[in-house]
């Protein structure tokens, strides 16, 4: 199987994937509505907001993944892999704006605590809990493929994290009484969302500031290519990830004179290929090197 069917391969399991998760998550969401006006959760109207930036979250998922099944074009060269990237920071920003929303709710609800209805509380909880562990079922196995699908599974998780707590909550105000345990909950719901989100934010901003790609030291890099025999210095070293699974290496690397006029570059340039593609932690399937003599480095240093 070519590396071109490989990928389409991956990202049509995917597509099926976030397709199945979406219905799961619909169905959960319609549930907890449901139970949240029958019953005033607020724990329950918190994890169904939840529900619903997953839906929407999984739809701009959707939406990502089948652009990745586009081909490349000369316009768009890597396709449209940085779509998944958009998507996953656009599920990040719904998730912190429901989030901020939850917390802001439950310490008001701490203070003026209404009536809440323990018994439907508790069966739309259970029900929650076990949708959300199909929906992650079903993500599990991709979750490493790609930034898209880890992004849906983290969010799919903390839902079904949502759904133990609103049970206990449920359990704990039908034995006590205790109605501010909702709102206990709720923020702790709220707890559970800004954390990851955070953290989601930062990584697919690392992509879109091209960052250097985590597992990837460029310090290593660098060494590595300058203990390669012929080879003077190495500089505009650069490396970035353009999607999951695609990181991309770039550099000027200073050879011998003698190395450009015997046609020996080649097999550096072999060599050079070799070495980012294996001796990493990330291996870099796509590198760019351009070779060059120290006089060109010099004359090109003079005009920078």
């Amino acid at each position: 199987m070519s590396g071109h069917d490989h990928s389409h391969a991956h990202a049509t399991d995917d597509h099926k994937r976030l397709l199945a998760a979406l219905c799961v998550t619909v169905l959960i969401l319609i549930a907890e509505v449901v139970g949240a006006v029958l019953s005033g959760s607020l724990a329950l109207l918190a994890d169904a907001g939840h529900m619903f930036t997953d839906a929407s979250g999984l739809v701009i998922a959707l939406i990502a993944a089948s652009l990745a099944l586009r081909p490349r074009t000369p316009e768009r060269t890597w396709g449209y892999k940085r779509a998944e990237i958009l998507a996953a920071g656009l599920q990040a920003g719904l998730l912190l704006v429901v989030g901020a929303f939850v917390l802001v709710e439950s310490i008001r609800r701490l203070i003026e605590p209404p009536e809440v209805g323990s018994s439907a509380m508790l069966w739309f909880g259970v029900i929650g809990l076990v949708g959300n562990a199909v929906a992650l079922a079903v993500l599990a196995g991709g979750r490493k493929s790609s930034l898209n699908l880890r992004a849906a599974f983290l969010e799919v998780l903390n839902d079904a994290l949502g759904s133990a707590a609103v049970i206990i909550a449920a359990i704990v105000i039908a034995l006590t009484g205790w109605t501010r345990a909702d709102a206990l909950v709720s923020m702790l719901i709220g707890a559970l969302i800004v954390p990851r989100t955070l953290r989601l934010l930062k990584e697919t901003a690392d992509v879109l500031l091209a960052a250097t790609p985590k597992g990837l030291d460029l310090r290593s890099v660098r060494d590595h290519i300058l203990a390669l025999p012929h080879v003077l210095d190495v500089h505009d070293l650069h490396a970035t990830l353009i999607g999951t699974g695609t990181p991309v290496i770039t550099g000027h690397v200073t050879l011998r004179d003698e190395c450009l006029m015997d046609g020996h570059s080649q097999e550096i340039l072999s060599q050079l290929q070799q070495c980012v593609a294996e001796h990493f932690d990330l291996p870099v399937e796509h590198s760019t090197f351009q070779l060059e003599t120290a006089a060109h480095r010099d004359q090109e240093q003079l005009h920078h």
